[in-house]
């Protein structure tokens, strides 16, 4: 049962599929790419965010290879996770609730890396030059979303928080 005690809607697979191609294809415009944008609006669009590989190719109508570079990917980005099925050798793939968290989380850290070469950069420009100005702001700009993002994260756990009654 849902909210208010109403039994849950039926899914329709053609309405459900038309979202999935629908928010890969905006994951896509922001710059991911295609194959992993489609397996991860798959595993969202699942009721347990659960899937094997098998299944994701016969929804998406892909090939085991497709599935396998994407998830590949996603694993990498901290988006999706692999585990195996309980008793069985086969995997599947797992997206989280806190996909999102984790993923911006991860990006502080190659946020830091950026910084570091930034610094280095700006030394070995030179002083006074324009690509040093330009390379100093760059720095700023990513020393500035830092600090915007940590702050922004905490109120996110906050706001987790004081829903989930903790």
């Amino acid at each position: 049962m849902t909210e208010a005690g109403k039994s849950p809607k039926e899914r329709d697979p053609e309405a459900v599929s038309r979202f999935v191609e629908l928010f890969a294809g905006r994951l896509t415009d922001a710059g991911m790419a295609r194959m992993p944008a489609r397996v991860f609006a798959a595993l969202l669009a699942s009721d347990d965010g659960v899937l094997t590989s098998a299944q994701l190719g016969d929804q998406l109508r892909v090939s085991p290879a497709a599935v396998s570079g994407a998830v590949r990917y996603l694993s990498q980005t901290h988006l999706v996770s692999r585990e195996r099925e309980p008793g069985s050798r086969r995997e599947r793939y797992r997206v989280h609730s806190d996909q999102w968290y984790e993923a911006v989380t991860n990006r502080e850290a190659l946020l830091r890396h950026w910084q570091s070469a930034l610094r280095e950069g700006v030394t070995a420009v030179g002083a006074g030059s324009p690509a040093e100005q330009r390379l100093r702001e760059t720095l700023e700009f990513f020393e500035f979303i830092e600090v915007e993002l940590t702050d922004m994260m905490r109120r996110w756990r906050e706001k987790r928080e004081a829903a989930a009654g903790r």
